[in-house]
């Protein structure tokens, strides 16, 4: 098997991020799912050994996937012995609980791949054997489960299941990828079936769907292994699809969305694609398409009318202009992996284990600090997460906390 397959399958392993005791949903890649975090009066460079390390943990199990911060604690999956277990770490790094969700992928690259989502005190966690699991966000005990194969015909991904899911209300989505039901919303409280779209009855694509609270719906987009999905996230209704192939139907970057378009793009060299929605969101119209920003699992983030993000075959960093799509500069400073966003800085976490902070602009790639992740092992493939001035890394069984 090919190392570049296994590392996009890995994106929908991302981090989640919010506010601690909140009772909306804390959602994979911060509050809006964009990889941009709220956080104000960072630090706008680093000591020269990097930011100072608070506390790191480093008893996680096996796994890629981030914190997802709630309640007073940080929640990790990990995996031990090919089982999956959900970790609740204090603030301060302390273990408070750990509880066991079930089976969890043992084959190519083994570990715990989704990142859990809190609502209120309820916690999910979707197992890269198609097991999503409702827990006590209190203790851990399991509430429901549902199997995404056996209940709802879906199709298993060759590498996990590796989708987070989303939580809007009293739903919950996820991407079982069958012909019937491909896309699903459940009660969250019992895990009853609310809605089942047919989608275009493609297998599931690694992603983690992207909600889009517009004016006159909100619109739940996603990508199976052919298409981009836009449905009703009220009724499941398939609004409009638009196609996205590449080589091993592996869609894991979440969409970014920004003043009424979704830019959706995959690694293998495809790229992506600008959708403009029409006023109610029923339909889109391709504005430009971008082969360059190709990333496989770094994700992108749109901020002040550009997108940056790093490249997958062309391993550049990348600025590429909003309106047009034309890359405005392509860098190699730092090696290709996840982007952030938080107080005007960029935050960087590359595939050799580097940390960069870098300024947004147009006219170059201004990294101002690097430094190197030394704690953990493994690929450096989970996503940060930034929450009340602290950086968390995830690297293996590792989970630092860095002072920004």
């Amino acid at each position: 098997m090919k190392y570049p397959l296994i590392l996009a399958i890995i994106l929908s392993l991302a981090p989640l991020s919010g506010s601690l005791g909140q009772s909306t949903a804390i959602n994979w890649r911060g509050p809006a799912g964009s990889g941009i975090y709220p956080d104000k009066g960072l630090l706008k460079s680093w000591p020269a050994s990097g930011p100072e390390i608070a506390w790191s943990y480093e008893k996680l199990g096996v796994g890629f996937s981030s914190p997802a911060i709630a309640n007073g604690r940080l929640y990790v999956s990990g995996m031990e012995d090919e089982t999956g277990y959900i970790y609740a770490l204090s603030e301060s790094g302390k273990l408070l609980w750990k509880a066991a969700y079930g089976p969890e992928f043992s084959e190519s690259y083994p570990g715990a791949r989704s990142t859990v989502t809190v609502a209120g005190n309820l916690l999910y966690i979707l197992s890269g054997r198609g097991r999503l699991v409702c827990m006590s966000a209190d203790d851990g005990k399991i509430k429901w489960s549902k199997n995404l194969f056996s209940d709802f015909d879906g199709r298993n991904t060759q590498w996990g299941i590796t989708e987070s899911v989303v939580v809007d209300g009293d739903k919950v989505f996820c991407t079982p990828g069958g012909k019937k039901h491909n896309v699903v919303a459940l009660n969250r409280h019992t895990g009853a079936l609310i809605w089942s779209s047919p989608g275009k009855g493609d297998i599931s694509a690694y992603c983690t769907p992207l909600l889009v609270k517009l004016p006159k719906r909100k619109l739940l987009v996603t990508m199976t292994a052919n298409n981009i999905l836009g449905l009703d996230a009220d009724s499941g209704k398939l609004l409009w699809s638009h196609p996205q192939t590449n080589q091993y139907s592996v869609h894991a970057n979440t969409p970014v969305y920004q003043d009424g378009a979704i830019f959706c793009f995959s690694g293998y060299g495809k790229g992506g694609a600008k959708l403009q929605l029409n006023e109610d969101g029923s339909a889109v119209t391709q504005k430009w398409f971008n082969k360059t920003l190709n990333s496989r699992i770094g994700g992108a983030v749109a901020v002040g009318g550009y997108i940056y993000g790093s490249g997958d075959t062309n391993r550049e960093w990348q600025c590429i202009d909003w309106a047009s799509g034309e890359q405005k500069y392509a860098a190699k400073e730092v090696g290709n992996g996840v982007v952030i966003y938080a107080d005007g800085m960029l935050y960087l976490y590359s595939e050799r284990g580097e940390l960069a902070l870098v300024k947004p602009g147009s006219s170059g790639f201004q990294v101002v600090s690097k430094t190197k992740v030394t704690g953990g092992s493994g690929q450096h493939w989970a996503h940060p997460v930034i929450y009340n001035k602290r950086l968390f890394v995830r690297h293996g069984d590792t989970l630092i906390a860095y002072k920004i």
